[in-house]
């Protein structure tokens, strides 16, 4: 055999697709961002001041349990502050639960159509992704428990799911979490749960509070405070213990602690956007139905519009950026060539997104 010339990674590592995300414009270009599912209302004043607070501080390291926001997200989420871990954003959480569960040998479940972070944590912590067919792009708990083996140690699942913006309501979260193994750690990915209008949903919380093998994982990104990268997780004690084990320790900034304690405290301005959401996810879903067009029911900060083919699809993105606006494509990310998903921004940009699609001619 001959002996390498350089370093090489692990087995496996070469064969992970990096993550793909959402086109921006150019530097210095006006066109309108609707690719990342970023708050359309920017982020809550009380959030910015405790940001820009921060900077008289930068000399020293943030509080390592990020104890302030913790204390933040229990007051106002009704849990133990000690069973929430914070960290770099939800990836940064979710990526330590597959380092900590999977292994060599080992399976993790997901719906075909999940987040497409969930393949690359899975196998680069060397275990193999199952992907489970969906029924009309919403993930189905019977296809789920069926793909369940010996092997399968993690269940990814997305609720509400990103990129269709589907959901299962909380008595078919039940029934998923019901035929699972004990051993078996339900991975509850709620990122986009302040946008949720349905009844019928929970985020998971009271799961988590009655099982052993139940985590619920958020993030405020989707609440105007991407660029400062903050995500969380309520967790039973055991699974915190081992996260706490191997966690950065200092994985949440200062400015980003501050920051997200403060988002979380600022109710009004939360309802504020869950509100704006509403009115135009479901105005722009009304207005896109039809004209060969299909938009699947969302409940997140987003729709997912399905086109003929996936050329419509392409032509469809390109008349788009042509007006102005940038949209999500969601082919090669997701294998839905079909689809573009578009984020709830501006009552003009919604506007103008539906004048646009509107005006195309698309044969059936």
């Amino acid at each position: 055999m001959t002996a390498p010339t350089r370093p090489t990674p692990q087995p496996g590592i070469l064969d992970i697709a990096p993550y793909l995300p959402g086109k921006s414009g150019a530097p210095g270009s006006k066109a309108i961002k609707l690719s990342a599912n970023e708050s359309p209302l920017g982020a809550s004043p009380k959030a910015v001041a405790a940001f820009a607070s921060a900077a008289q501080h930068l000399e020293i390291y943030p509080e390592g349990s990020s104890r302030l926001l913790r204390e933040a997200l229990g007051e106002v989420h009704g849990v133990d502050p000690a069973r929430i871990i914070c960290g770099n954003g939800s990836d940064d959480l979710l990526h330590l639960l597959a380092q900590t569960y999977l292994g060599e040998g080992d399976e993790a479940v997901m719906n075909r159509y999940g987040f497409s972070v969930y393949p690359i944590i899975t196998m680069a912590a060397g275990a193999k992704i199952v992907m489970v067919d969906e029924t009309d792009y919403t993930a189905d708990v019977d296809a789920l428990l069926a793909a369940v083996t010996e092997r399968t140690k993690v269940i990814w699942l997305a609720n509400p799911n990103n990129p269709t913006g589907t959901y299962l309501s909380d008595a078919e979260v039940r029934r998923l979490h019901a035929g699972l193994r004990p051993d078996i750690l339900l991975v509850i990915d709620s990122a986009y749960a302040e946008y949720v209008t349905a009844a019928d949903y929970s985020v998971g919380l009271d799961l988590v509070g009655e099982a052993e093998n139940v985590v619920m994982v958020r993030t405020f990104s989707k609440m105007g405070l991407a660029a400062a990268r903050i995500g969380w997780m309520v967790a039973p004690d055991h699974v915190t213990d081992a996260i706490h084990r191997i966690r950065g320790p200092f994985n949440v900034n200062l400015p980003a602690q501050l920051a997200g304690a403060a988002a979380t405290r600022d109710v009004e301005f939360n309802a504020k956007l869950r509100e704006h959401n509403a009115t135009w996810r479901e105005w722009l879903t009304a207005e896109l139905s039809g004209n060969a067009m299909r938009v699947l029911p969302s409940q997140a900060n987003f729709i997912l519009v399905l086109f003929p083919d996936a050329e419509t699809a392409a032509r469809a993105f390109d008349t788009l950026m042509e007006g102005g606006y940038i949209v999500r494509e969601v082919g090669k990310s997701y294998g839905i060539p079909t689809g573009l998903r578009i984020s709830i921004g501006s009552e003009d940009a919604m506007r103008g997104v539906a004048k646009i699609l509107k005006s195309m001619v698309i044969s059936q």
